[in-house]
């Protein structure tokens, strides 16, 4: 008889995004280490986007809880101007212009009325849905995943009543996500914020969190012991796409959203130099943006006069997202200019080292990502401000793909497949 787990999660199949992928796939995969996975999700969520491939890795016969969930987004589109249809953007990246002066006024509501986040108004209903199905279902273990963080108030309010063990997992930080100065708080919102960060982290049975340097961050707010399971990638995935010619351009792609922070001024600088300087270079080049691209990123490559050179891509479904990442000469590994660098370890990075292309990464060479680019021999990196660097890393490349030499080693990568992770999740569970 399996034992069985409750997972609290914002979102789920059909919803894309990266925010989806990481409990995906752990539930793919819980059966095979004797855990039963029971789903709640809301019923009507704002999807950033839709991807029914995913819907395939979803167990038969598995369960899945829905409720209605009721956000303020209806009310903000329509206080900014945006059509009811149109996604609303994460991380603050922007394809206007002119921000107008409503969007700011809503991110400074948002920040300090809707706290931990504008999802708030289905803790209530979502504990006493989840009270009831307790009363009547037995359970051995329950998961909170966030952002957003009110599926961790949930799962906080459920502990408290039924004392069932709870594991709370954080795919991003809390207070120290890349976009929370951004959010225009007050001293009372942000104190109320760490208050509520401060409660979870004291009360969950286990926290687990991305990476290492997430883990020392926590402990800064509360020392205990954090568990690290990081993302990964799935071979089942890979194996579908076995037989795919790479690029006859030297592509060089990023895969997700382009946000202000990652915009890589020092790449376009080295590109545009190359193009003057290397016979050929302008012939062969080709950048693949996959996802959304701040505008500020678009202003950039127009300055650079690299427009003519771009490939762009709205959305992929993950499965497109994987043959491109296969096909692609080069993977371009972007991490966010911001206090928190050196922790960030996104889910794409993973794919990107199965893929087995190589990875040119711009961030810092101290970081939790080039820790394991150079532990498995799976790219080149260079510092946010280190032209010269990586200019060096650009030629390098693209002299080994005009000599049909250019490919990944990508080393012992397999303890980041999605199978071993999820032994270790259950582990945890156990």
């Amino acid at each position: 008889m399996r034992k069985k787990v409750l997972i609290i999660s914002y979102y789920w199949p059909p919803s894309g995004g990266a925010g989806v992928q990481r409990w995906l796939k752990f539930v793919k995969y819980l059966r095979d280490f004797n855990w039963e996975p029971i789903i709640y999700t809301p019923e009507n969520p704002e999807f950033p986007e839709h991807d029914n491939s995913l819907q395939l890795d979803v167990p038969e016969n598995i369960s899945v809880l829905k409720t209605p969930v009721w956000e303020p987004y209806a009310a903000y589109k329509k206080f900014i101007g945006q059509e009811k249809e149109k996604k609303i953007n994460a991380g603050f990246l922007s394809e206007d212009t002119k921000p107008k002066l409503s969007e700011s006024i809503s991110v400074w509501i948002r920040g300090n009325f809707f706290i931990p986040d504008a999802r708030k108004f289905w803790i209530k209903p979502s504990v006493k849905f989840l009270g009831n199905y307790l009363e009547k279902n037995l359970l051995d273990a329950m998961v909170s995943t966030g952002p957003p963080h009110s599926m961790h108030l949930i799962a906080m309010k459920l502990k408290k009543k039924f004392n069932i063990p709870w594991l709370a997992d954080f795919r991003d930080p809390w207070t120290n996500i890349d976009y929370y100065k951004d959010l225009k708080l007050t001293s009372f919102a942000n104190n109320y914020h760490h208050k509520l960060e401060l409660s979870v982290l004291k009360n969950a049975d286990k926290v687990v969190v991305i990476s290492d340097g997430m883990a020392d961050d926590f402990k800064k707010i509360f020392d205990r012991d954090y568990e690290v399971i990081t993302n990964g990638f799935d071979p089942d995935d890979l194996n579908q796409n076995d037989k795919l010619a790479v690029d006859k351009k030297f592509s060089i792609a990023h895969i997700g959203s382009l946000v202000k922070t990652r915009n890589p001024i020092a790449l376009w600088k080295v590109l545009s130099a190359l193009i003057e300087s290397e016979t050929g270079f302008k012939d062969y080049l080709e950048i693949k943006l996959v996802g959304k691209v701040d505008v500020s990123v678009k202003q950039s490559i127009e300055h650079f006069g690299l427009d003519k050179f771009v490939n762009k891509i709205e959305y992929l479904q993950h499965n497109e997202v994987i043959k491109t990442q296969k096909q692609s000469q080069v993977l371009l590994l972007l991490i966010n200019n911001t206090p928190n660098a050196k922790m960030i370890l996104t889910g794409k990075f993973f794919e990107y080292l199965a893929a087995k292309r190589p990875i040119i990464c711009i961030g810092p060479c101290d970081g939790d990502a080039a820790k394991i680019l150079k532990q498995k021999n799976s790219g080149l990196i260079s510092d946010f401000n280190e032209v010269n660097g990586l200019k060096n890393n650009v030629l390098k490349y693209y002299n080994l793909f005009k000599n049909n030499k250019l490919f990944s080693e990508s080393t012992g990568i397999e303890n980041f497949s999605r199978k071993e992770l999820t032994g270790k999740l259950a582990e945890l569970l156990e």
